[in-house]
């Protein structure tokens, strides 16, 4: 992975055979980033998506092992107890235009994953919510 900063944005490249949730946390560790917005493109081979059910409050995991589009990367930065939290959600596209997605858990870039990371000032902190069964956004005075 490469990386530049312009003002509050760092435009990254992510490369063949690395894997997108770990280097985002290793990059963003490295540069102490607390609070952020990820968006992102490029093409993986193997991604692991999850979607939450929120009467069963359970994560239902699918694999995809196939060459696809990164239609859309979005998610946050944030902390949990003072420490990395990212929350990031990807749509990546097959050769027949049939797009797959949810919560990302896990990709391995096919080709290269283009990305931007555009830094805030301040911290949101995550606390877990019973009735949601989620981390959510904790807002602190």
């Amino acid at each position: 992975m490469q990386f530049r900063r312009f003002g509050n944005k760092y435009f990254l490249r992510i490369d063949r055979g690395e894997e997108i949730m770990a280097s985002l946390k290793n990059f963003c560790e490295k540069e102490k980033i607390t609070l952020a917005e990820v968006k992102a493109l490029g093409a993986v081979d193997d991604f692991n998506v999850g979607l939450f059910d929120v009467e069963t409050k359970e994560y239902h995991k699918n694999h995809f092992a196939f060459p696809a589009e990164i239609v859309s990367l979005w998610g946050t930065v944030t902390t949990k107890d003072g420490e990395f939290y990212s929350h990031i959600h990807i749509s990546a596209g097959d050769k027949n235009g049939h797009v797959f997605g949810g919560h990302l858990n896990s990709a391995t870039v096919s080709a290269t994953c283009e990305m931007i990371v555009e830094v805030s000032e301040g911290t949101v902190e995550r606390k877990f919510n019973d009735e949601v069964g989620l981390n959510l956004f904790e807002f602190l005075d």
